[in-house]
């Protein structure tokens, strides 16, 4: 199986988790693939971001949710349309923590494998 971060960003956010204020979150959407079976899952990571070079990671809150699974390869056109949806996705499962992720105030340029 491999393993691919098709999208990531770094964005401002507010949700206090655990006891803990976090300002900032990860969001990604993620590909495993292999055998001919591939699946992409969105997933946000809220952390403290306690200053401006600060991107430690947090695993307590986390949330994830698959997006798309079943035969298949990578598809430009099938990340194109599950990239149109990403904040969405993020969004719902953002509420689960608590949180908000600020889309208009990114900490860094986006990633893309």
């Amino acid at each position: 199986m491999a393993v691919i971060n098709v999208y990531e960003q770094y964005f401002s956010a507010k949700c206090d988790f655990n006891g803990v204020p976090r300002k900032g979150a990860l969001v990604t959407l993620v590909s495993d693939s292999g055998s001919g079976f591939i699946r992409y899952e969105a997933a946000v990571s809220f952390f403290p971001h306690c200053a401006e070079n600060d991107f430690a990671g947090s695993y307590d809150a986390y949330q994830s949710e698959e997006l798309f699974s079943g035969p298949g390869r990578r598809s430009k056109k099938r990340e194109a349309l599950l990239l149109d949806s990403l904040r969405e996705h993020i969004d719902a499962i953002s509420l689960k923590l608590g949180g908000t992720v600020f889309w208009d105030a990114p900490l860094r340029d986006a990633r893309r494998g």
